[in-house]
């Protein structure tokens, strides 16, 4: 069924132009380390980077919503050339309905990666929502579909190949690799 699923998912995914991302439990495993001066540190997965990259050149808006604050994100978001990092949000789903008013981009076009009930809230502003697998049950039921990595462990990067694959561009990424490009 899983795979049916994806196959169903395949003409929206196509459709995807803004793909919006939370960033502890989704990019990071929810975990936060603190060190003795109170400095905020996080892990982040490379091969979700590079996911969010090859999106990046195929045409879609990577954006990063999310409650949590602490400059961990922020740098993250520089590094990856995110332009849209919003952080310390507390309405997520007005947030999020600026950003597509901004970006003029519908609801249709919009897809949303989340792991926990601040983000179930966003599911009226966007046309697909993901849960990585150890998302809340919550999420995971109300999801579009759930996918089979954690967040923080390539959840972002599953999701990237399922977009790839879609629009016809990953059995040449996976073939011949991939080249970093300033375009």
């Amino acid at each position: 069924m899983k795979g049916l699923r994806w196959w169903l998912l395949r003409h929206r995914l196509r459709r995807v132009q803004l793909l919006v991302l939370d960033v502890d439990g989704v990019l990071t495993d929810g975990g936060l380390w603190f060190d003795a001066e109170g400095h905020l540190s996080k892990r982040f997965d490379v091969r979700d980077g590079l996911g969010i990259r090859l999106m990046q050149q195929a045409g879609l808006q990577i954006a990063f919503l999310s409650g949590g604050q602490g400059g961990a994100t922020e740098v993250r978001a520089r590094q990856l050339g995110i332009d849209h990092c919003l952080v310390g949000v507390k309405d997520k789903p007005a947030a999020l309905t600026t950003l597509q008013n901004q970006l003029d981009v519908s609801v249709e076009q919009t897809a949303f990666v989340g792991d926990d009930l601040n983000d179930l809230a966003v599911r009226p502003v966007v046309g697909l929502l993901f849960a990585p697998a150890d998302a809340c049950r919550p999420v995971r039921r109300g999801a579009d579909a759930v996918l089979r990595r954690r967040g923080g462990h390539g959840a972002v990067r599953e999701l990237a190949e399922k977009i790839l694959m879609a629009r016809g561009r990953w059995g040449r990424l996976s073939r011949d690799g991939w080249k970093d490009r300033n375009d």
